[in-house]
């Protein structure tokens, strides 16, 4: 017994003496990149690094096979380790990899959407036109589509110059709480109408419904009060932001839905996964968004009580973002 264990610790002795080296080399050659930059690194160590690494793998599998030294086991597997991340690892700094996002892979991925995004928009008009014209025909529609939270006293009851003053006052503890309220409603709306897509889609075409219901009411009420347009730059100055971005959420969870439904080729699973990766940059997107309607809502609509210049603020917002999604996509296209 004495004999083969003297023998184990001679061949891991030995083992580890032939190749000691080699390991020394590639762990200060790591050691070098992670404490600063691969600039750190000539080209000849560029060069040599990938060698190192192989050979480190080679030994790693030498070990696991004849010795029963666990501790260099775990040793050369921790090695390898960083030294595949560092061969084989995407290096890039943060904020390339966040101007990557915003100038190719957010917009490319909202573009191959274009068919759900039209689907949704078509969901959110008709359910808008339905709540309209419900409110239009019977003003009791209105408080059973509108939540009582969300409406604040803005409803059939309410006389045309109190829902005047709500389109113009900079009152923190009227219009902001009402403000406040419809964000956070948007928010909630664009995170489930993409996280319920995998239901079979149905959860989010009901969202997307719904949300234009909501949207109708209002439009009806203050149609019907002669207070359209005024409504209009009080709601498109931050809505053609926040509105876009819901309706984003929406082609998104159609898309995955969608996917699940009709796989094509793929079994579900895996076209539910692929589906999910589009769906989620457009999301991480789309919340960019949401804070960016945030902003406008709770600052640019309480000091901007001019109609026109809300309009004029509005369309540029919804230019803006269909210029950066799409026209890069249109320009490729004519190439």
């Amino acid at each position: 017994m004495r004999r083969v264990a003297n023998q184990t610790v001679f061949s891991s002795q030995t083992f580890r003496a032939e190749r000691e080296e080699d390991w020394q080399r590639l762990e200060e050659m790591l050691r070098r990149a992670e404490g600063g930059s691969v600039r750190r690194l000539s080209d000849d160590d560029l060069l040599e690094l990938p060698v190192l690494y192989r050979s480190a793998l080679s030994s790693l599998s030498v070990a696991r096979e004849t010795t029963l030294d666990l501790a260099l086991i775990n040793y050369l597997e921790g090695l390898c380790t960083r030294a595949y991340f560092f061969v084989y690892g995407v290096r890039t700094s943060l904020g390339r990899r966040t101007l990557g996002f915003f100038t190719e892979d957010w917009p490319a991925a909202i573009r191959t959407l274009w068919r759900e995004t039209l689907m949704s928009l078509a969901l959110m008009l008709a359910g808008a036109l339905a709540a309209y014209l419900l409110v239009q025909g019977n003003p009791d529609w209105f408080n059973s589509i509108i939540p009582q939270g969300l409406s604040g006293g803005r409803d059939p009851s309410a006389s045309t110059e109190m829902l005047r003053e709500t389109l113009y006052t900079s009152d923190q503890s009227g219009l902001a709480v009402f403000a406040t309220y419809l964000f956070t409603h948007n928010s909630q709306v664009a995170i489930f109408a993409f996280a319920l897509g995998f239901a079979f889609a149905v959860p989010t075409a009901l969202l997307m419904v719904y949300n234009g219901a909501i949207l109708g009411a209002f439009v009806a009420l203050f149609v019907e009060r002669g207070l359209g347009f005024e409504l209009g730059g009080w709601l498109l100055i931050h809505g053609s932001t926040e509105l876009f971005a819901i309706i984003l959420a929406g082609a998104a969870g159609l898309r995955i839905g969608t996917k699940v439904i009709f796989p094509g080729m793929q079994s579900r699973l895996n076209a539910a996964r692929e589906a999910g990766k589009t769906a989620a940059v457009v999301m991480i997107g789309v919340i960019v968004m949401l804070l960016a309607a945030g902003l406008l809502e709770g600052f640019g609509r309480q000091l901007i009580t001019e109609d026109l210049t809300r309009y004029a603020i509005a369309s540029m917002m919804f230019f803006g973002w269909c210029a950066y999604f799409y026209l890069p996509g249109l320009i490729r296209g004519q190439r």
